[in-house]
């Protein structure tokens, strides 16, 4: 059988750990994993240069691609990056925001850029739960706790009624909320004010954990941000390469599942985190034995969620369904 050599690049996370150290193989491939510092690196490798074969991309990027005259990826149902974003929405005190409503013409910061994915997330929910929509606001754009240029290797449309500047080439959001030249900021990046607990800022929904557990138990979204994509000319010369990699990925991630499960009979005592065991509990009773799911069908609602977010923020040029956005080999999962 041939073995394919493989360039596939990601973040290192804990679930894909078994794929990076050996334990878990990749039928019909031999592997070269690549990681990054900063995650979005390995996008811009992915998008711009086509770096690997198969890397990890933020959704939103993802769909970007799709409206690209020839769109040269397309998705694994593998989610290797999924939060709640309530916890995302910073305030600062001064501003006057006290509900989710008194965002409503205010200036927001936001990282990197216009839809960025926990963006995308946080405004859908703002707009599912609390009616406040992103043309209320006005958008500036930059880096969290330094300048960064916004990306550019993904188109960037934003709707004609919503404003959206740039913040300076020497201003950062992070500052920028502190001293109160911005009123919020949505950000997957905690801001150093925040971390370091300035009196000058706070989370808009301060006690964060219950709302989102209330969140998934009423909507069941457990929103997803970052996905697996593959060249689609590796996929049409390398028929099952797909599902090889899947399963691999599902593999990789029930490894570590086991060792959560494993883990509960000793206290979970090689983790230094307090309490983890009430909390791999508490997460039991919420989301079920299979508390990270992959596959279509397992997360068909999380993902039409983002999907209807992401036409409505007019970040796509179409309302995308599953049956668009995966590997057509893999939507039985």
């Amino acid at each position: 059988m041939e073995v394919l050599d493989l360039d596939i690049g990601f973040r290192g996370y804990e679930h894909v750990r078994p794929l990076i150290d050996g334990a878990v193989p990749i039928e019909g491939v031999a592997p070269r994993f690549h990681t990054a510092a900063i995650v979005s690196d390995i996008f811009e490798r992915m998008v711009r240069h086509r770096q690997f074969g198969v890397a990890e991309l933020g959704l939103t990027f993802y769909l970007r691609t799709l409206d690209l005259p020839d769109p040269p990826f397309i998705a694994l149902p593998v989610f290797l990056a999924r939060q709640f974003r309530h916890s995302a929405i910073f305030v600062n005190r001064a501003a006057g925001i006290e509900t989710p409503q008194d965002l409503a013409g205010k200036t927001v910061g936001e990282f990197a850029m216009y839809g960025h994915d926990a963006g995308v997330t946080a405004k859908g929910v703002l707009s599912d739960e609390y009616g406040v929509r992103p043309d209320q606001c006005r958008w500036v754009i930059g880096g969290f706790d330094w300048p960064m240029a916004p990306f550019d290797f993904v188109p960037q449309p934003h709707p004609e009624n919503v404003t959206v500047t740039r913040a300076g080439a020497s201003a950062a959001l992070g500052p920028m909320l502190d001293a109160g030249e911005i009123d919020a900021l949505i950000s997957a990046d905690v801001p150093a004010c925040v971390i370091d607990g300035s009196p000058n800022v706070a989370r808009l929904f301060d006690d964060y954990r219950p709302v989102e557990r209330d969140y998934y138990q009423r909507t069941g979204i457990f929103p997803i941000m970052h996905t697996v994509v593959i060249r689609r000319d590796l996929v049409e010369r390398h028929p099952g390469l797909a599902r090889s990699l899947y399963q691999a990925f599902c593999d990789s991630k029930d490894v570590v599942a086991q060792q959560y499960r494993t883990g509960r009979i000793f206290n979970h005592i090689d983790v230094m985190t307090p309490w983890i065991s009430a909390l791999y509990d508490d997460n039991l009773s919420l989301f079920g034995a299979d508390w990270w799911p992959y596959g279509v069908a397992a997360n068909r609602r999380a993902v039409d969620a983002f999907l209807r977010w992401h036409f409505e923020q007019e970040l796509s040029q179409r309302r995308w369904t599953c049956e668009d956005i995966f590997v057509e080999e893999l939507l039985d999962t």
